[in-house]
């Protein structure tokens, strides 16, 4: 009987080696037949995959958004007790790729960005990326909004215009601990700081009020 081939499964790891080549060389860097040791598969296994090697970057860049994604989701629905805020704190955290085990794959994704600057296809899935993670973000805004008003006079948060706000603030945060300019720890203080500020005027809105 011919062995059954999961060629999804396959798609992933040829992913995760396209990233592991990245993190080295850069997307300009990587080749097929590269990625094909690295992965430990034959040529035509990736070529069977992806025809072209822009399509293999395409999808190694959807891999690593979905996994970003996927990571936020498990966070979230392992404490389904949390309020509001420490949901969307905790969100917020994970997209910006802080933490020390996430420190190539921070690398991997802003290497992605820079070239996207001179490849539409690659800026068009890295929008698409984005703009699930802004969804995710408006979300759990909107949550928060309706959870966390205590009454007063100030106008309610826009929930998209703040899911913007906060993911622009996190991916710079991602650059900025990966060249140096801030820790990790100086990152996390910023983006609480904002979080706390996002917070406070959630709970000076007018209940009521629509968002």
């Amino acid at each position: 009987m011919p062995k059954q081939v999961d060629y999804e499964s396959r798609r992933r790891r040829i992913a995760e080696a396209v990233c592991l080549l990245v993190d080295d060389h850069g997307p300009e860097g990587v080749t097929m037949r590269d990625v094909a040791t690295r992965a430990e598969v034959s040529l035509g296994a990736v070529q069977r995959c992806f025809r072209t090697k822009e399509e293999m970057l395409l999808f190694a860049v959807e891999h690593v958004g979905e996994r970003i994604t996927e990571r936020v989701r498990a966070r979230l629905g392992g404490s389904p007790a949390q309020s509001a805020a420490s949901a969307l704190g905790h969100a917020a955290t994970e997209i910006a790729l802080l933490r020390e085990e996430h420190r190539a794959e921070a690398r991997v994704w802003l290497a992605f960005v820079a070239q996207a600057a001179v490849s539409e296809p690659l800026a068009a899935q890295l929008r698409t990326s984005y703009a699930a993670l802004q969804d995710l973000l408006g979300r759990l805004i909107a949550e928060a909004c309706e959870s966390g008003r205590a009454g007063g006079d100030a106008a309610p948060p826009d929930p998209r215009r703040e899911a913007r706000a906060l993911l622009a603030l996190t991916d710079g945060l991602t650059s900025h601990v990966l060249i140096g300019h801030l820790t990790a720890e100086e990152a996390e203080d910023a983006l609480h700081t904002h979080l706390v500020r996002l917070w406070e005027r959630l709970r000076a809105a007018p209940p009521g009020t629509s968002v």
